[in-house]
């Protein structure tokens, strides 16, 4: 075996009995996608008593699967001139109010044209390695169509140190959205586990206790509009896609959200006379212990302009 290949075994269950060897593999092996697993495939990485396999192929309750999984190799990021909204910087850390549509770090799709991409060029390649090659300095990020202020780390000492924090929650992020529907009541907490959508892999999904990672989010109303609110989100827990999942499942979803969120009447008009093609979610307050001098920080973020209209618009 090749260093730091992994080996991952998979036995078909009665439910993928007669399933094509992809589908079936995808649905045992929720880390991996259908197309990767497809790849593995056509390249001989997934094998059973030694024989050759191909995709299509049928497969039979029962039957056992040895997948190896090489290490990712990643691409290392480039430096580019790219305007950054540089809201505070020091010697071990940097805090950047991201615009919407810029993504956080290089990845298959999104090779250039990044975040990491524009932080080489202004700090000189001067960022914490710990994230790798492709995302030196990333502690933590936020969705390419989500706005607002996150903390990037210059050195390894600010990167462990910020990842601690996160880690135990201690970090303040309050997001601001912009929901269908009036929350009721107007305030509260959700506490529920977040995971992979069983329905759809590129999704998270509320599920029962235990599956997926423990997330806490505690909302407040703070203005009602016209079939819509202004709502604000403090973060306790930071997973993936966790305030739109959150409000969606209290059955008020982001507006402008292609994941979780159905278009509702009235609405349709207004978004593309705006233009507005997005989830209207912004990370509007980043609060954190510096690392390295222990100073308490906190930096605010007021609603882009995009969001700023929406409001308008719908206001009552």
């Amino acid at each position: 075996m090749s260093l730091g290949v992994s080996i991952i075994e998979a036995t078909i269950s009665e439910a993928q009995d007669g399933m094509r060897l992809d589908k079936a593999l995808a649905d045992l092996v929720p880390d991996l996608s259908r197309e990767r697993l497809k790849a593995l495939i056509v390249e001989g990485q997934v094998t059973t008593s030694g024989r050759a396999l191909n995709p299509s192929m049928k497969v039979a309750a029962g039957q056992a699967f040895a997948i190896a999984v090489p290490p990712p190799v990643e691409a290392e990021a480039v430096a580019q001139d790219i305007p950054l909204a540089i809201v505070h910087e020091d010697a071990e850390l940097i805090v950047i109010d991201k615009p919407a549509g810029l993504v956080v770090h290089p990845a298959a799709g999104n090779l250039d044209g990044t975040l990491v991409n524009a932080l080489l060029h202004h700090c000189q390649g001067q960022l914490s390695g710990i994230g790798g090659v492709a995302r030196p300095g990333i502690v933590h990020r936020i969705d390419k169509d989500t706005s607002g202020l996150l903390v990037v780390a210059k050195s390894d000492r600010a990167h462990e140190g910020l990842a601690r924090q996160f880690k135990d929650h201690s970090i303040d992020r309050l997001y601001a959205a912009i929901v269908y529907g009036v929350p009721q009541p107007g305030a509260g907490m959700v506490d529920t586990w977040i995971g992979r959508s069983d329905a759809d892999r590129k999704k998270m999904a509320v599920h029962r206790e235990g599956r997926g990672k423990h997330a806490v989010t505690h909302y407040r109303t703070v203005q009602k509009l016209r079939g819509a609110a202004l709502v604000e989100c403090r973060l306790e827990t930071g997973r993936t896609h966790q305030v739109r999942v959150h409000m969606a499942h209290l059955g008020h979803p982001l507006i402008g959200d292609p994941v979780y969120g159905r278009e509702r009447k009235g609405f349709k008009s207004i978004l593309e006379t705006l233009g507005f093609k997005r989830q209207a979610l912004h990370a509007k307050r980043l609060g954190f212990i510096h690392p390295v001098t222990g100073e308490a920080l906190s930096f605010d973020s007021q609603l882009p302009a995009d969001m700023q209209e929406l409001l308008s618009e719908l206001h009552v």
